[in-house]
C-alpha cells in the first residue's frame, strides 16, 4: 500500500497532470484550426462583447433562457459544477500537498465545507445519472460512456468522503480516492469533461454567431428591403 501511495502521489499525479494539460491544449489547438479552416468567415465578425455575454450567461446561475426552462436542473446544473471545481481545488487536505511540493499554499475552505459541497456533488451526480434513465429525451441520446463518466466523477468524492471520515479501510480508500482522481484527470481532455476547458471556446464561437452575424444580417437585410 506504501510503495502504491508514494507512486501515486508522485509519478503517477505527474503523469495525469501532464495529460491533462497536453490533451487540453492539442485538442484546443485542433479544434481552433478545424474552425478556421470550415468557418473562416466567423473570425471577420468575432465580437468580444457578444462572446462573453455568452460565457457568463452561462456561469450565473439560471442567466441562460434554456437553463430558465427547467429551472430545477438549471440549478443542480450549476451547484454541481461550483462543487465540481471549488472542492478539489480549495480543499485543505489538498493545498497541504501543494504547500509541500511547490510551497504554494492557496486558501482553503473549511472542512465542514468542503463535506456539504462534497455531498452536494454526489447527490447531483446521482441526480443527473437518475435523470439520464427517467427521460427519454435524455436516455436516447446517451451511451455507456455517458454514465461511465458520471460515475468517474463520482469515485473521487466518494472515496476521498469516506477516506476523509474513516470509513472502511483508510488507507485503501486514500488510494482509492488518489487513483480515481488521477483517472478522471487523464480522461478529460479525451472526453465530454474537457469542456473544462473548451466550454469558454465553445461559448465565444456560438455567442458572436448568435449575436453579432446575426445582428449584422438584421442590419443588411434592412438595407436589402
Amino acid at each position: 500500500m506504501t510503495q502504491l501511495f508514494e507512486f501515486l502521489r508522485g509519478p503517477g499525479a505527474w503523469i495525469a497532470f501532464t495529460v491533462l494539460l497536453v490533451g487540453l491544449l492539442v485538442r484546443l489547438a485542433f479544434l481552433v484550426g478545424l474552425s478556421k479552416e470550415r468557418d473562416k468567415v466567423y473570425y471577420n465578425h468575432f465580437d468580444w462583447s457578444w462572446s462573453l455575454r455568452s460565457i457568463f450567461g452561462w456561469l450565473v446561475p439560471l442567466g441562460s433562457v434554456s437553463l430558465r426552462q427547467q429551472p430545477f436542473f438549471g440549478l443542480v446544473f450549476w451547484v454541481f459544477h461550483v462543487g465540481l471545481l471549488a472542492t478539489p481545488l480549495f480543499l485543505s487536505a489538498h493545498n497541504l500537498l501543494w504547500d509541500e511540493s511547490f510551497g504554494v499554499s492557496p486558501w482553503s475552505m473549511p472542512d465542514e465545507a468542503a463535506d456539504v459541497l462534497t455531498m452536494v456533488v454526489m447527490a447531483a451526480v446521482v441526480f443527473l445519472f437518475v435523470r439520464r434513465l427517467a427521460r427519454p429525451e435524455v436516455r436516447i441520446l446517451s451511451s455507456g460512456w455517458d454514465y461511465l463518466l458520471l460515475i468517474l466523477v463520482l469515485a473521487p468524492f466518494l472515496t476521498g468522503f469516506l477516506a476523509f471520515h474513516q470509513v472502511g479501510p483508510y488507507d485503501l480508500m486514500l488510494n482509492l480516492h488518489i487513483l480515481s482522481g488521477e483517472v478522471m484527470l487523464v480522461v478529460i481532455p479525451f472526453s465530454k469533461l474537457g469542456h473544462l476547458i473548451l466550454f469558454f471556446f465553445t461559448r465565444a464561437f456560438i455567442g458572436s454567431d448568435m449575436g453579432a452575424r446575426r445582428v449584422l444580417d438584421g442590419r443588411l437585410g434592412a438595407h436589402v428591403w
